[in-house]
């Protein structure tokens, strides 16, 4: 499952995962990956300096913020950074839930196309909603200037051409409702073995 910053797909996540289906997030892995005093942040300091380091030594998550959205060469050395890490802690994560008998999992990744991930999965769902709604979640939910959310989008591939290459699409314009009715509608279609909804 995949969708651009603020579409909702951490919320299709959740609904999934309250049906039984197993989904782990690449944003949570990618947390783990540069978690105070681990190879990853080490390696984060080694690329952009002390500075990325809040006080009590862990990451600086608004610094890092700063710096890659600003510079396209930065994002590109901080994700030569975390993806390997995140992709192995994905594989394992998978390796662990096939090895319990577990028929289908889900693995939530913002940057699916951007990675190359999506060669690694049977279909893709795609969560989407416009522009200028994701843009209102930026800045409401993360109190990021208008300006800042629209840099974060745009270091993101276009969600056009992500419609397109996805094999299901979620639409989450309206209300929790129908973002409920329209993921359990996908993951029927999917076959997954999900208990009924309550």
């Amino acid at each position: 499952m995949t969708g651009n910053v603020a579409s909702g797909k951490s919320t299709v996540a959740e609904l999934w995962r309250s049906w039984g289906v197993p989904v782990v997030s690449a944003d949570v892995l990618a947390r783990q990956v540069v978690q105070q005093g681990s190879r990853g942040l080490a390696e984060v300091v080694q690329a952009f300096g002390e500075g990325m380091l809040a006080p009590g030594g862990s990451l600086d998550r608004e610094a890092l913020r700063g710096l890659v959205f600003r510079d396209d060469g930065a994002r590109r050395r901080l994700e030569a950074i975390v993806h390997p890490g995140v992709r192995a802690l994905r594989d394992h994560w998978t390796a662990e839930r096939r090895s319990w008998g577990v028929g289908r999992v889900a693995w939530e990744i913002p940057l699916l196309y951007e990675t190359g991930a999506d060669q690694e999965v049977d279909e893709v769902v795609f969560v989407d909603a416009p522009a200028e709604l994701r843009e209102g979640r930026i800045v409401s939910r993360r109190g990021l200037s208008a300006e800042e959310a629209r840099s974060i989008m745009g270091a993101q591939g276009d969600a056009r051409k992500k419609r397109r290459a996805a094999d299901y699409v979620i639409d989450n314009s309206g209300s929790l409702a129908d973002l409920r009715r329209r993921a359990r509608t996908v993951l029927d279609q999917l076959g997954s073995p999900a208990r009924g909804v309550s």
